[in-house]
């Protein structure tokens, strides 16, 4: 593969999705359940909630859950199978394309940071919808995704943000430094990263109403704060300043 070039955005996709393979690895997989799960099953699990995109949460009654399975060097976790990592956090590979495999009303909490925009609106809804399926009654939905109207205010007003973006990426060690033009910082969030679809909160608050859930109980939060703090403090730094939270809690009916 050619050095690295930001104008090249098929290439870097391809560099980053290695990157990710090569990252999900451990030294043990011990399966410990498997599919269906129903109520009774997360709970002896000791598993209250589900946070997609992740090898490993730090929420404790966590399953965590990404369409890339982790690695160890005796195998190579299997779909929708829960296995125990290095004998501590638990992980399963889930594709939110597909149905999730879930009882309904059988966790308490999901948590999602930086995932909806890598699908389709329709996927994203044909998803949610299985999120609103899942939850019990009174459970809560925290979703983080890259915030539309913050680089389009980056664009338009030349706000400190892009500026901030670039800083961040050039001590991730991604690449050279990254261009300062705003044309660039503005498409670099739809092409560089195998975004689908990217959200401002009016388009979230659709996608969550097309998936059944009540469009007044879509709220927009802030970094860490939520419903539920110990959920809200999954939230990760290194994104929050351009990162737009949204919580929804699903109703009795």
């Amino acid at each position: 593969m050619s050095e690295w070039d930001w104008g090249r955005p098929e290439e870097l996709s391809a560099r980053m999705d290695a990157f990710l393979v090569e990252g999900a690895t451990c030294d043990k997989l011990e399966e410990v359940a498997s599919p269906p799960y129903d109520r009774a099953a997360l709970d002896g699990l000791g598993v209250t909630g589900v946070e997609f995109a992740a090898w490993k949460s730090r929420h404790p009654a966590a399953l965590a859950s990404d369409v890339v399975p982790l690695r160890a060097p005796d195998g190579v976790a299997a779909p929708d199978r829960v296995y125990r990592v290095d004998g501590e956090a638990l992980f399963a590979a889930l594709d939110i394309r597909r149905p999730l495999p879930f009882a309904d009303g059988s966790v308490d909490w999901v948590y999602a940071e930086h995932l909806v925009e890598h699908v389709s609106l329709s996927d994203a809804i044909g998803w949610l919808t299985e999120v609103r399926r899942i939850l019990a009654p009174g459970g809560v939905l925290r979703l983080t995704t890259p915030d539309l109207a913050t680089y389009v205010d980056g664009y338009r007003q030349g706000s400190p943000f892009f500026p901030r973006h670039r800083s961040r990426l050039r001590a991730a060690g991604l690449g050279p430094p990254m261009p300062a033009r705003r044309a660039f910082m503005f498409n670099q969030l739809f092409y560089l990263y195998g975004h689908r679809w990217l959200y401002d909160f009016d388009e979230m608050r659709y996608a969550l109403s097309a998936a059944g859930f009540a469009p007044d109980t879509v709220e927009r939060r802030s970094f860490r704060d939520g419903v539920r703090p110990d959920v809200a403090d999954l939230d990760r730094v290194l994104r929050n300043d351009e990162s737009l939270y949204v919580e929804v809690v699903k109703r009795d009916a």
